[in-house]
């Protein structure tokens, strides 16, 4: 573990007037916190927050960042309060913490509506304070790092949640090497024979015609040595996992790959830039289509560079990035430079883009968006695409991700403007809406009032903002209309299966299917958007028909366990098919299994050699499990036996049921069900919350019983 000193001095390297004793005082703070908390590997737990408070002194980070590191996990693991927090250290230290606190408790790889909804708070956190996901991002790098102690399972969700959020994101904030960091370390979990293939494969590049890379940025600085151009050359092989990448997107072998070496080139200038350009497609063959210049139309991010690819010896290809050193420092620490020191001051970087007018333009589109499918579409193409750059007929730019249309680049002007859009001008020329857009192009939208957005239009634009205006302009269009037809389809369907279609039946359908209320699933029943049969499945899928599916066999419905050994579900979560499990050993008991999820395995995390890999057996399970429910229902007479009722038409049995608690008005009791699995639950409770007599429902786990 790095010394308290050594860190001071670390720090001391970029921001001599950093307050030495703040920084100690948490040290000092965070260590006597943590004591007798242990990591997975056996270290003493505070080797972590320092390690991360470390990464960032490698982006020149101001000091509450890195005090923030050191006490990120306070609040959360420890008995310290936000209020003790603020007291030692000042508010902005203690909203930092919890704002990480908040991040740290985030599912973000959960079902889709919980998925999009994290996903608002982590756009929230970070509009805050950046520096908030600045100090999660170096927290996830350092657990990808030391990833290797955690059992197998867990190791496969973080590297999969941090491959499909976390990588993405440091990327689209501009820090590259994070990205690059981040997407290897997951590889090496997801796929690491894929990976020991590339390296392999790598070797054997280099056994057969030498290092490359050495012999190729020799070339390029003597070239500019001869121009007279001062600058440092950099060379590198890439990523095995943007070598992978590469492979799978082209469908092409490792060896007909060819740019899998990159080059950088600093300078002392922006004018240098483009004379180092100059030299290279002198010496060197152009390869036509794979030019860009951020320099001149730089990202969102603040990121600037040329990008160029050229043949080089052997007729391989190289690409070659050209920058000046402030762009570098950009280019290194993203919008991460904001906050960057250099010799005590806050560093002048002209290219540093300000967080706030960044994460504005990230999230100002998604304030309106209630469908948390379209939600979820946009966020994400925000973060992964690449993008085009387009100018207005003014010369503005407009930025745009690559595969866009007419239609979106007038959608990100304004919406009116997309709503009223007729055709369109590229480079003076007339084309189709479907047209995809080029780097450097020229777009006039030619509008028209009464025009509307066409149901077609979707499939036409990429972009999340474009496909929810459209979206919402179709629904909106004769809503009342709509809803009134969807009334009448839902009325018919119901009385099909034997129910009615209150408004209470609607509404849970309404939630369950992710949409904002009743008056919005009954709008996209009449625009035959959702059918009536969906909607009545969604409540009662039992009435529909299910196909036949192999039965397990009761006795030994888990897979993982030896012949004969014994195991019984825990009584605290009260695991069923189709919920992730894992079981616990113990003496004279076999094994008991848990829910992935239940509290009572916080116990049981430094006895790795207790834990057993369980999954359920694939098939249709009996309705054995028993889960306890929770209900509170209204105190009128036959309500009771109605909901009794109502589960047995769900093909579930009542094993127990007692009363909690007696009102006038309401009863409170605990209802025991056997089910086959995780599926039938969900069918049971949608069922009864769709009856306006029961108030609260939910699933009753009770942590004091033991397993």
């Amino acid at each position: 573990m790095i010394d308290v000193e050594d860190l001071i001095a670390l720090v001391r390297n970029y921001n001599p007037r950093t307050n030495a004793d703040l920084i100690r005082q948490a040290y000092l703070y965070g260590r006597k916190m943590h004591t007798g908390q242990l990591r997975h590997s056996g270290e003493e737990y505070f080797t972590h927050p320092v390690a991360v408070a470390a990464i960032l002194t490698e982006q020149m980070l101001d000091d509450a960042t890195i005090i923030t590191a050191l006490l990120h996990d306070t609040i959360e693991d420890t008995k310290s309060t936000f209020a003790e927090v603020a007291e030692l250290f000042g508010e902005e230290i203690a909203e930092l913490v919890d704002g990480v606190t908040k991040l740290t408790n985030l599912q973000l790889s959960s079902s889709e509506a919980k998925q999009a909804e994290n996903f608002r708070k982590l756009l929230i956190a970070m509009s805050k304070d950046l520096r908030v996901i600045l100090v999660k991002l170096a927290d996830r790098l350092h657990n990808m790092r030391t990833i290797k102690s955690l059992p197998q399972e867990k190791q496969i969700r973080k590297a999969r949640e941090t491959m499909d959020i976390f990588a993405p994101l440091a990327g689209r904030m501009g820090m590259q090497w994070m990205r690059e960091e981040l997407e290897d370390l997951s590889f090496r979990v997801l796929n690491p024979e894929g990976r020991s293939s590339i390296i392999r494969r790598f070797i054997t590049l280099q056994r057969e015609t030498g290092d490359v890379v050495h012999r190729i940025t020799a070339d390029i600085r003597l070239e500019l040595e001869k121009a007279g151009i001062e600058a440092d050359v950099f060379g590198r092989a890439k990523k095995p996992y943007s070598v992978w990448r590469k492979m799978q997107e082209k469908n092409l072998a490792f060896s007909r790959l060819s740019d899998i070496y990159g080059f950088r080139v600093i300078t002392g200038s922006e004018a240098d830039c483009y004379r180092v350009l100059g030299v290279i497609h002198q010496r060197w063959r152009a390869v036509p289509g794979r030019f860009k210049d951020y320099i001149s139309q730089p990202k969102s991010n603040g990121y600037r560079s040329i990008h160029t690819t050229v043949s080089g010896r052997d007729g391989k290809r190289v690409e070659v990035q050209i920058r000046t050193r402030q762009m570098n420092e950009v280019a290194e620490a993203g919008v991460a430079a904001h906050w960057s020191y250099r010799d005590g001051i806050r560093a002048q970087n002209p290219f540093a883009v300000d967080p706030a007018k960044w994460i504005t333009t990230l999230t100002e589109r998604f304030a309106a968006d209630d469908d948390h499918d379209e939600f979820l579409e946009n966020v994400k193409l925000e973060m992964y695409s690449d993008q085009v750059f387009c100018f207005t007929p003014k010369g503005d730019v407009i930025q745009l991700p690559r595969g866009a249309t007419p239609l979106d680049y007038a959608y990100a002007i304004h919406t009116r403007i997309g709503n009223s859009c007729v055709s369109a001008k590229v480079d003076g020329i007339r084309v189709p809406l479907w047209t995809r857009l080029k780097n450097g192009q020229s777009i006039e939208i030619i509008t028209a009032e009464g025009q509307r957005p066409q149901a077609s239009w979707i499939d036409i634009v990429v972009t999340g903002r474009a496909k929810a205006a459209i979206r919402r302009s179709l629904r909106e269009e004769d809503k009342g209309r709509f809803v009134k037809l969807g009334q009448e389809l839902a009325r018919l369907a119901f009385e099909h299966v034997g129910k009615k279609a209150t408004d209470k039946a609607l509404r849970t359908a309404a939630r369950t299917l992710g949409l904002i209320d009743e008056t919005e699933l009954l709008a996209r029943l009449g625009s035959a958007e959702l059918t009536a049969r969906r909607v009545v499945e969604t409540l009662y899928p039992e009435l529909a028909s299910t196909a036949s599916i192999d039965e397990v066999d009761a006795k030994r419905p888990v897979v993982g366990l030896d012949p004969n050994q014994p195991f019984r579900r825990a009584n605290c979560c009260q695991p069923v098919p189709g919920e992730r499990i894992v079981g616990i050993t113990y003496r004279g008991q076999g094994v008991i299994v848990h829910s992935i999820d239940c509290p009572a395995l916080a116990e049981f995390e430094e006895q790795p050699e207790r834990w057993v890999d369980l999954h359920w057996t694939a098939g249709r399970h009996a309705a054995v499990h028993t889960v306890s429910l929770n209900m509170t229902i209204s105190n009128d007479a036959g309500v009771l036996g109605r909901l009794c009722t109502l589960i047995g038409e769900q093909k579930a049995n009542i094993s127990d049921l007692h009363f909690v608690d007696r009102k006038p008005d309401y009863y409170r009791l605990i209802v025991e069900v056997d089910l086959r699995d995780v599926e039938h639950l969900h069918t049971v409770m949608t069922a009864l919350e769709a009856e306006s007599d029961v108030a609260q429902l939910e699933r009753y786990r009770d942590l004091s019983r033991k397993p």
